[in-house]
């Protein structure tokens, strides 16, 4: 499937001449202007507040606070419990609402909301409003939190634990622990990360009095998924509410989910009878969108005296922040079991995952949303393996492999690999990186002075599933210039939805790509679907508009059959055209959708697509300066297996995307908390590190497509493959290259100050030395 006629995205040229629209630029008469006071403080009561003077201040409307939400009859935000907990325990629930009601609970909690006929006299107002707060001790780290004694953060939370999740088969996983010639072992931390998309969120509500409906402009992932959960919250059906957006800049999660100041915005648009328009700054981000990560992981692995893998047991503690949001428990249990064996042939598997409350800002979805973790957890502990076994890693893998005769592979936590070839794209990355003259390579390195490391990890990630939709509806409609408008539920924010699909459609119908466009957000929208997420655009939707363009050719042909004054039999379709068999009769497509309007349009609504499992084998080398710790990423091979690729520009652009996030997690980013006050303390870019373009240096991207049966495409997505295969890769170089100096623990983040105590630790003889801080999630 080709493009017809076009090099190039379709969005490019719109963005790169700044023509798109994001949700700050959207304005509506008679709009107010909208600040959001946020808490100070990591935990306190609100013992009062009194916005009397913020009122008092000319050009000020109303400051609404969390006894207006109460009084309004918001419900709390609602949060998905996909799975119990051991012994069927329930999920607990944590009450999250708009506006902080009688206590604070983490840094940046919105507590009131100021509007104003200016975005500047709004944000005055908002520093006139006294709140009087009684401090409370705060718990930021996820293991102190489960302490004896803790602070508790929500009163139907005992102990601060939202869930004890497991999964897997404990009681094999035992036996195999039991008879194994060696066990081992490996305690990490997979450090906490703000999503940090381009564009800041944003938002303005409208509401109708006439037909009570709500219209939330807001950054979104998807409409249908937004709509769903604000429906919850504020106790309409979602056909009451409509999620408007054109351009989003950047999800990776964050951007899935609803939260508390768009419910707010849409209280303050129905209370004063006019659109409120609210847009966040950088620093907001930080403390107002939801986090990632923050996990402690704990793995096992039992082996025979040949290194065959037996068993391996995992433990997760997952920092979930001070509320649940709506996708906090999905991708720290279902998330972390459905590819809990990795590639690798071992059916006494057994996970346990643990959900605390902390007084820090609520994680959810972050690109990979759990894979990574899972990934990262069974990638560093089979390098782990291969060092305590003196085993070439690469050879350690080959040996336990899934082969490729058997599949589809069920896992011991009953997910099923519906296909691969695990050792070929093994086999494919080794001869792309040189693997065997790499000690040349290294020794290179050490005549500069410098530490050369490698790493390598075989990972396996899960896609097609995200979204909690059973179908998937897409439209196909044509106008009177016969072009063509596709309408489907997965926002694109940054994917290149718009070319992908046109080139789908264009493939098909063999029409022009540039005669296509796609909306996904419009008022008048009100299909059902998945947002963007789980890597499942391409395979889901835009399957389902493969089988809509079809459709439409089948829908053409009688028309065509009685255009030509032929039998449908006699007729057949190609490059746009249906043409008599045998004849140069022929009657344009297009011409057929101009003549008989609406006659060719379709509204399909199909079974969302089965989950299916991009993989790949990711090798890195990087280079250490001993004298100042910094780590370059010098050599970078991924092959990777994403099924049928039907555009290969944007499948290296996500790749190359989602290896440089991993890296830049790797290398630099941690959000970090003091852990008295529990306040973020590099809450801007002059302290928080984002990884640039030339972060992964020599990167060699190499395809080793398995397709699917799982979906019409054969696709399996990519969007999150990048990022789940170069984090547990590079964490194995660097250490890799540390273990020449004697260092024999170290974890994310390797940024140069702590590279090089760690080395300056070994050099003193204690090797282990930041193993602690490593785990504390304040180091």
């Amino acid at each position: 499937m080709q493009p017809f006629g076009h090099k190039g995205r379709l969005e490019d040229e719109r963005m790169l001449k700044g023509r798109g629209r994001y949700v700050a630029d959207w304005n509506l008469p008679g709009q107010a202007c909208g600040h959001f006071l946020r808490s100070d403080r990591a935990h306190a009561e609100i013992a009062a507040l009194d916005a009397s003077s913020a009122l008092a201040m000319p050009g000020v409307i109303a400051v609404l606070t969390g006894a207006d939400v109460a009084a309004a009859g918001l419900r709390p935000l609602p949060a998905a419990a996909p799975v119990k907990g051991r012994g069927g325990a329930e999920q607990l629930p944590t009450v999250r609402p708009a506006l902080a009601q009688g206590r604070v609970r983490y840094v940046g909690e919105p507590v009131a909301l100021v509007v104003a006929e200016s975005a500047a006299v709004a944000q005055d107002a908002a520093e006139a409003v006294a709140v009087e707060y009684r401090e409370l001790p705060a718990v930021i780290d996820a293991r102190a939190a489960l302490a004896r004694g803790a602070p508790l953060l929500h009163e139907n939370v005992p102990g601060n634990l939202l869930l004890d999740f497991a999964g897997g088969d404990e009681a094999a996983a035992e036996a195999a622990f039991r008879r194994a010639a060696r066990v081992v072992r490996l305690t990490s931390y997979h450090s906490r990360v703000v999503g940090n998309p381009m564009e800041p969120r944003a938002g303005m509500g409208v509401f109708d009095s006439d037909s009570g409906i709500f219209q939330l402009y807001a950054c979104t992932q998807g409409a249908t998924g937004m709509r769903g959960q604000m429906s919850a919250v504020l106790g309409v059906p979602p056909e009451k509410i409509r999620v408007i957006a054109e351009e989003v800049g950047g999800g990776f999660g964050v951007r899935f989910n609803i939260y508390p100041e768009y419910c707010a915005l849409l209280l303050a648009a129905k209370r004063l009878g006019r659109p409120v328009k609210w847009v966040g700054t950088r620093s907001e981000v930080f403390t107002g969108d939801e986090q990632a990560r923050d996990i402690v992981h704990r793995g096992e692995m039992a082996l025979d005296a040949s290194g065959r893998i037996l068993g391996m047991r995992f433990e997760y503690l997952c920092n979930l922040g001070a509320y649940l949001a709506f996708t906090g428990s999905f991708v720290n249990t279902v998330n972390l079991v459905n590819v809990a064996s990795g590639v690798y042939d071992v059916q006494a598997v057994h996970v346990q995952a643990k959900l605390a409350l902390t007084n820090t800002v609520p994680t959810a979805a972050y690109r990979g949303a759990g894979r990574p973790v899972s990934s990262y957890a069974i990638e560093r502990l089979v390098d782990q393996a291969a060092h305590e076994l003196g085993m070439d890693p690469a050879e350690l893998r080959r040996r336990n492999l899934v082969a490729r005769n058997r599949f589809p592979y069920r896992i011991a936590t009953g997910f099923e690999y519906d296909c691969g070839d695990f050792e070929g794209v093994l086999d494919k990355a080794l001869k792309a990186a040189q693997w065997n003259s790499f000690e040349e390579r290294r020794a290179q390195s050490r005549r500069r002075g410098r530490l050369r490391g490698r790493g390598i990890a075989t990972y396996i990630e899960a896609s097609g599933a995200g979204g909690f939709a059973p179908y998937d509806q897409v439209q196909l409609a044509w106008d009177r210039d016969a072009c063509i408008t596709l309408r489907a539920t997965s926002h694109s924010h940054g994917q290149g939805h718009e070319t992908t699909y046109a080139q789908i459609v264009s493939g098909v119908l063999g029409v022009p790509m540039e005669s296509i466009r796609l909306r996904t957000a419009d008022p008048d929208m009100q299909l059902v679907g998945n947002p963007t997420g789980g890597s499942r655009s391409l395979l889901g939707v835009g399957s389902v508009l493969l089988m809509a363009s079809q459709e439409v050719v089948r829908k053409g042909l009688a028309l065509a059959a009685e255009e030509l004054e032929a039998a449908p039999a006699d007729v057949e379709f190609l490059e746009g055209k249906y043409r008599i068999k045998g004849t140069d009769r022929e009657v344009a497509l297009a011409a057929l959708a101009r003549k008989h309007p609406g006659r060719l349009d379709v509204d399909l609504k199909e079974k969302k697509v089965g989950t299916t499992f991009p993989n790949g084998c990711h090798i890195a080398e990087v280079e250490i300066e001993v004298e100042t710790g910094s780590a370059e990423i010098v050599r970078y091979v991924a092959c990777d297996d994403a099924g049928n690729i039907i555009n290969h520009q944007i499948v290296e652009g996500q790749m190359q995307g989602g290896i440089t996030q991993g890296a830049g997690h790797i290398l630099g980013e941690q959000a970090i908390y003091d852990p008295d006050s529990g306040q973020l303390l590099n809450g801007s870019f002059m302290d928080y590190p984002m990884p640039r373009a030339l972060l992964v240096n020599n990167l060699t991207l190499l395809d080793h497509p398995v397709p699917t049966q799982t979906n019409p495409l054969g696709a399996k997505g990519v969007g999150e493959a990048g990022v789940t295969g170069s984090m547990p890769c590079l964490m194995n170089a660097v250490l890799d290259a540390l273990r020449q100096a004697g260092v024999t623990h170290f974890d994310m983040p390797a940024t140069p100050q702590r590279v090089w105590r760690a080395l300056q630790a070994a050099k003193a003889g204690d090797p282990r030395a930041l193993a602690v801080a490593e785990l504390s999630g304040h180091s």
